[in-house]
């Protein structure tokens, strides 16, 4: 959507408050929790499958899946974040994201919910609470239908502990 501004002609509060940036999330669960990642860097959502072990991985990354030709390694987001362990369900999916720095990487998460759009008024950023230099994998709280939605910043994410 192209945007023009004229910049002869005053703009009524309720035309400007109709131009709030919005950004769409898959909101998912994780335990009794629900967090949301940012639409744009979904890749595809697959149900649960065999996933390959690769030895001398940190055991958060549960091996590799084979997805139309394509290896992509896979993630226990739930052990990446100090949370239980994985309990398979029919509702688990492995959702691949693109994330800038390690390409595609598979996520397995406990059940995939909806996709909500929340106005940028609506996140607020949550301070950095991190312990002996491990990275926070959330940044911001989304505010929708009076519930709270932990969401993800995807560019802490990475293989490596």
């Amino acid at each position: 959507m192209e945007l023009s501004v004229n910049t002869n002609k005053v703009v009524p509060e309720e035309e400007r408050q109709r131009t709030i940036e919005t950004i769409q999330y898959i909101v998912i669960r994780l335990g009794d929790e629900q967090y949301g990642i940012d639409i744009r860097n979904i890749e595809t959502i697959t149900r649960m499958q065999h996933v390959t072990r690769v030895p001398k991985m940190p055991p958060y990354l549960k091996g590799v899946i084979n997805l139309r030709g394509v290896v992509i390694p896979v993630m226990s987001i739930r052990l990446r974040m100090n949370l239980d362990n994985d309990e398979i369900t029919k509702n688990t999916r492995i959702i691949v994201l693109k994330l800038a720095e390690e390409g595609n990487v598979g996520f397995i998460v406990d059940e995939v919910r909806e996709v909500v759009t929340l106005d940028v008024d609506n996140i607020e950023k949550i301070a950095d609470g991190t312990k002996e230099g491990k990275t926070n994998l959330i940044n911001a709280v989304g505010k929708h239908n009076g519930e709270l939605i932990s969401l993800f910043d995807l560019n802490a994410i990475s293989l490596e502990s």
